[in-house]
């Protein structure tokens, strides 16, 4: 169902867009056309870069759209892939889930060619663009809902010469924290299906919230360049990192905290600070019942603050943190 009119094989700067058909009350014969970018000298290595998974991630789409405008053929030593918004729709609207069917993006795997328009774009992505690639490069921020110290991150894949890979390539995005991470919210993610195509997944979590330091935008830009230098796509020098990152680790579910109940959320340590075991990280104050003592968010591991809820106003069952241990090379690659 999803269709281009670029020739995916054809050397040189091609840009159109991915045509998906979508009917809607005033356009029966209606597409979203989502914005595609082939910059290319050959095909080895390929390298697919998405932003916009979620809608109301804008670093990477800010960095991808700049990419898109720069590159020239001969720049490159491969062939690259720009998708800067992913979910289109959702990017519009500002939101993490596309407003057309009310899907995630990024648990929409393996998808369906006649589906609903994320369903379609997850299929051709599956079937199309994945098995041509040799690396997947799929830019992530906290969105609205969460802050993230800014982080390259990935996936214990069960290969190891893949997650040597996988983790040389997280740290050549040169962030100060590196995030080894696990899934507690379900199935289909775009990065897992990747992974077991046997690809190079480079991931991140780069800030949140809508407000955008200049800082976060710098290192999405310079990491992203670092990543496409290091798998061989990009002429140039991997700039490297004055001081070595910071390497952490949140793969037990106790690592992720949970609002016991609804209310105003209090984070009261800094991000990217350390924490222990024990130690109240926030609370949850009561809206209709000020005279309650608020509830207490306690850490269930020591490690740093890698990650809070960015609104105050929380529901029962939303992260509000996330703690994640610090681990040295060899805990990753020999685990």
């Amino acid at each position: 169902m999803v269709i281009t009119s670029l020739d995916l094989d054809k050397p040189g700067k091609q840009q159109s867009f991915l045509q998906v058909p979508y009917s809607h009350n005033l356009g029966g014969w209606a597409n979203v056309m989502v914005p595609i970018t082939i910059v290319a000298r050959g095909k080895v290595p390929t390298v697919l870069v998405l932003g916009g998974n979620h809608g109301d991630e804008y670093q990477g789409q800010i960095a991808i759209m700049k990419l898109a405008r720069e590159l020239t053929p001969e720049k490159v030593t491969g062939r690259i892939i720009l998708i800067p918004s992913l979910n289109l729709p959702a990017a519009r609207a500002a939101t993490r889930l596309s407003p057309l069917d009310g899907m995630n993006m990024n648990r929409a795997f393996p998808g369906d060619a006649e589906g609903p328009v994320t369903s379609q774009i997850a299929n051709y992505l599956r079937t199309v663009l994945f098995p041509i690639s040799d690396v997947v490069i799929d830019i992530h921020s906290g969105g609205r809902s969460m802050e993230f110290v800014p982080c390259s991150h990935m996936h214990l894949v069960p290969d190891r010469e893949q997650r040597a890979k996988m983790f040389a390539a997280m740290l050549a995005w040169g962030t100060e924290f590196c995030f080894i991470y696990a899934d507690i919210a379900g199935t289909g993610l775009l990065p897992v299906e990747a992974e077991n195509q046997g690809k190079l997944v480079i991931t991140t979590e780069l800030g949140g919230g809508e407000c955008i330091p200049a800082s976060v935008h710098r290192i999405t830009q310079s990491g992203l360049r670092n990543v496409l230098i290091h798998v061989g796509a990009l002429k140039g020098r991997v700039q490297p990192r004055k001081a070595p990152p910071i390497i952490t680790q949140a793969t037990n579910r106790e690592d992720y905290i949970l609002a016991p109940e609804s209310g105003i959320f209090e984070i009261t340590v800094d991000l990217g600070a350390k924490v222990k075991k024990g130690q109240t990280v926030g609370y949850i104050h009561h809206l209709e019942r000020p005279d309650r003592a608020p509830e207490e968010i306690v850490a269930a591991s020591s490690g740093y603050l890698i990650t809070m809820r960015a609104p105050c106003l929380t529901q029962q069952g939303d992260c509000v943190a996330v703690i994640a241990r610090q681990v040295s090379e060899r805990e990753v690659l020999r685990a």
